[in-house]
């Protein structure tokens, strides 16, 4: 890759090496002209997704792929022969420089927030996938530091920018249902495999050739590579990597709701777990829980009843109370398997993730005029934005607070059945110092960046 031996030694040092590497260059002025010059780091899995869809926009060029598993980052580098191939995001943004303009982070979760905050302080514009970090507060940092780089960011929450959710949100901004009273949303997908119940398995081996596991673990505690059980697939349920099923799919689920209430940062929070999960914490304590309910209480505003508003959120098999059944006239079939359900002084809005928004009683509003909606592209939105466009529908100004809130929720699994009261303004529970410990990773050492 071209790089000296001193340079690969400052990369593998400790903090002082990353601190530098993430030292802003004031001034510089990302090109409005020509073809946008996009690095793509994460190129498996959903990277691959993400990845082909940023480079199907015309006015982008993909100059350089990251991946620690080249064995993965294979399709990537075969479909882009040109583009630059490193295994080390670090050594990328160090050899890149200001050959690039923008990047997109699509890794685990325990990664989001080191790479976004290097790629802000280089002023490069950034998508990053859901959840946008791993911790309360990395979200509060990676959202500051967006607004002062002044880039165009985007959170990988895609269907935010579908006909069908935007429907969903103007519906709501309208009044159709009026003032809303409560907000059920949940996610039932069969994903058991994603569910790990520990404990973390005893020893292991030699990572795959191609393969970096160090790197892999990046900010996360050391442990051994052992197959099939972190990397590629099943690290959303283990705490160190991943935020499990609220920060995968709540993130999805629950954007709307934001978006068209103006939800800002909750009161209090609540969970339910499930109680194997509860009981014996020691065996699952690495893990995220089976089925999981939370409560969370917003201050109401002019667009909800009361003085405070509950969103309910489950997943596990855990939906809705029966009885709401009846408010959106379902008597076979039940509640859909994922999806959202505001209830209204005037009516319901069922939202079925990825389906069309419905409202009940269907006969009062068998004449609503449904909004009319231009279709748009998440991707090519955002890098319409690079390019001095139009604000994104999911950047870091909304996405920073909206997962914000969602992390709060993984901070009361971890103290199931207490009620958590939150303090936003000071960033704290209030009277309860155990529950302030979890906002905060300690990151391992050689991996702390500037700016987290």
């Amino acid at each position: 890759m071209g790089t000296t031996s001193s340079r690969r030694q400052m990369l593998r040092g400790t903090g002082a090496g990353l601190a530098a590497l993430a030292l802003p260059r004031p001034g510089r002025t990302l090109s409005r002209c020509g073809k946008l010059q996009h690095a793509s780091i994460g190129v498996g899995g959903m990277g691959w997704a993400d990845l082909n869809q940023i480079a199907a926009h015309p006015e982008v060029e993909i100059v350089a792929l990251c991946d620690v598993d080249l064995e993965r980052a294979k399709p990537a580098k075969e479909k882009f022969p040109q583009a630059r191939l490193y295994q080390d995001w670090r050594e990328l943004f160090e050899e890149e420089g200001d050959r690039i303009d923008s990047v997109n982070v699509t890794t685990p979760d325990h990664m989001h927030a080191p790479i976004t905050m290097t790629a802000l302080r280089r002023g490069k514009h950034v998508y990053c996938q859901k959840p946008l970090t791993h911790d309360v507060h990395e979200a509060r940092r990676v959202a500051a530091a967006a607004a002062e780089a002044g880039v165009a960011t985007q959170m990988g929450v895609q269907l935010t920018s579908s006909v069908t959710e935007r429907q969903a949100v103007q519906m709501i901004r309208d009044g159709a249902i009026g003032k809303v009273e409560k907000v059920y949303l949940w996610s039932n997908k069969d994903t058991w495999k994603y569910r790990p119940t520990g404990p973390r398995p005893e020893g292991g081996g030699p990572a795959p050739e191609g393969l970096d596991w160090d790197k892999w673990t990046g900010t996360a505690p050391a442990r051994p590579y052992v197959p099939e059980v972190y990397h590629p697939t099943f690290w959303r349920g283990w705490q160190d990597f991943g935020v499990g099923w609220l920060g995968d799919m709540g993130c999805h689920i629950t954007a709307a709701t934001h978006r068209a209430l103006g939800l800002g940062a909750p009161i209090r929070v609540r969970a339910e777990v499930e109680p194997a999960w509860r009981d014996t914490p020691a065996r699952f304590s690495e893990t995220w829980p089976v089925w999981q309910i939370l409560r969370y209480t917003y201050p109401g505003n002019e667009r909800t009843v009361g003085e405070t508003l509950e969103v309910v959120w489950s997943d596990g098999y855990r939906y809705p109370p029966e009885e709401l059944l009846a408010r959106i006239e379902v008597e076979e079939g039940g509640f859909p398997a994922q999806g959202a359900m505001l209830l209204g002084e005037e009516g319901t809005l069922l939202h079925p993730h990825g389906g069309q928004p419905s409202l009940h009683p269907a006969e009062k509003f068998a004449s609503y005029p449904r909004p009319e909606i231009a279709p748009r592209n998440h991707y090519h939105h955002w890098i319409d934005a690079c390019r001095g466009g139009s604000q994104t529908e999911a950047g870091f100004e909304f996405s920073g607070p909206f997962s914000e809130a969602i992390l709060l929720g993984t901070v009361a699994l971890r103290l199931p059945g207490r009620e958590l009261s939150w303090d936003a303004a000071r960033m704290k529970f209030e009277g309860s110092p155990e529950a302030d410990r979890y906002l905060r990773r300690k990151y391992r050492a050689g991996w702390q960046v500037e700016g987290l």
